[in-house]
């Protein structure tokens, strides 16, 4: 058997544009990863994040330089150990489940457990604008059960009340992306009260997570860029209610299981979430994302157009992912 593996970037349009706190873009540039083992063929996809100091040359090039010192298909736990959390040992983490899949003939949901998996209703992202344009857009989309609504700091007070009017039965999650700071952080939360919003994620900025402790919470709270790693946990503990576990941020489903795990022992609340990218991306994260009580896997129908065969979505409703496309 011969081994070899392959890297390619890939840039899939976003119908529209998709705005957070720190900037808009119209385009979701990815990474897949292919691995080939003799007959069998992994593939993996990460998303470089430039919030975490990643860009897609950068990424691609670790890749290929981690790739180069194998001879042959790495064991999980010792790429796990060779390579820092990230994007790039995400993609490679996720093409060598996919591979081991294929090989073995034993699907990954099998390999972990998972007896009939389901689909999952996920939350539909509203790009952070105006109230008034936000408003419209959760008219629009105020059918979909959940809305996860992306907010910036000023203004957010008039942006939570508009979304609610938007949407009056959707369930409602926010994120303010690091926007909001200990001065209107109890004004925040009392219009986040007011909507029923049900959860916020990463209100404060990273690093400042010691000030949640003196702050009330009657909305739990969610770490994101605060947390990538189980052994981040710790010093979240007391911080946050509820922490948001992202492939591209662990570096993998290997180490996402692990932190999951952990998490759980602690009693966190679990969001499963994603950047913006194509089924292949998501397909692992919905195993993963089985049981969480929050699920954000809404990137491809954030895209124009997915890569074929994707997973199936039927409105919120998103299924397991099939054997031809991962794992």
């Amino acid at each position: 058997m011969t081994f070899s593996a392959s890297v390619d970037v890939e840039s899939w349009p976003i119908a529209g544009s998709f705005v957070i706190s720190r900037g808009s873009r119209t385009e979701a540039h990815v990474v897949v990863v292919t691995l080939r083992d003799g007959a069998w063929t992994g593939h993996g996809e990460c998303v470089p994040y430039a919030r975490y100091g990643e860009t897609v040359e950068g990424v691609v090039a670790t890749i290929r330089a981690a790739l180069e010192t194998f001879s042959g298909p790495p064991d999980r736990e010792a790429l796990r150990a060779a390579m820092p959390p990230g994007a790039a040992r995400n993609a490679i983490d996720c093409a060598l489940w996919d591979l081991e899949a294929k090989r073995s003939g034993i699907s990954v949901a099998d390999t972990l457990g998972i007896v009939a998996p389901k689909a999952l209703i996920t939350a539909y992202t509203l790009s952070l604008g105006t109230a008034a344009s936000m408003a419209e857009a959760a008219r629009v989309a105020s059918h979909r059960p959940l809305l996860k609504v992306k907010l910036g700091g000023d203004g957010d007070i008039e942006r939570i009340a508009a979304v609610r009017r938007g949407a009056p039965t959707s369930r409602i999650i926010v994120d303010a992306n690091e926007a909001w700071s200990a001065e209107n952080f109890d004004a925040n939360m009392r219009a986040c009260v007011e909507a029923g919003v049900e959860l916020i994620e990463q209100p404060l900025p990273a690093g400042k997570d010691e000030l949640l402790r003196h702050l009330d919470r009657p909305v739990p709270v969610c770490a994101d860029e605060s947390l990538h790693v189980a052994d981040d946990l710790g010093h979240l503990v007391g911080s946050y209610d509820a922490i948001n576990i992202k492939l591209d941020k662990t570096g993998g489903l290997t180490e996402a299981l692990r932190l999951r795990k952990s998490a759980e022992a602690l009693g966190f609340t679990l969001m499963i979430g994603c950047m913006v990218g194509t089924s292949l991306a998501m397909a692992p994260a919905v195993l993963l994302a089985q049981d969480a009580q929050f699920v954000d896997l809404d990137g491809p129908l954030l895209l124009a157009r997915d890569r074929s065969p994707g997973l199936v979505y039927e409105g919120s409703l998103v299924s397991p992912p099939a054997p031809a496309l991962w794992g």
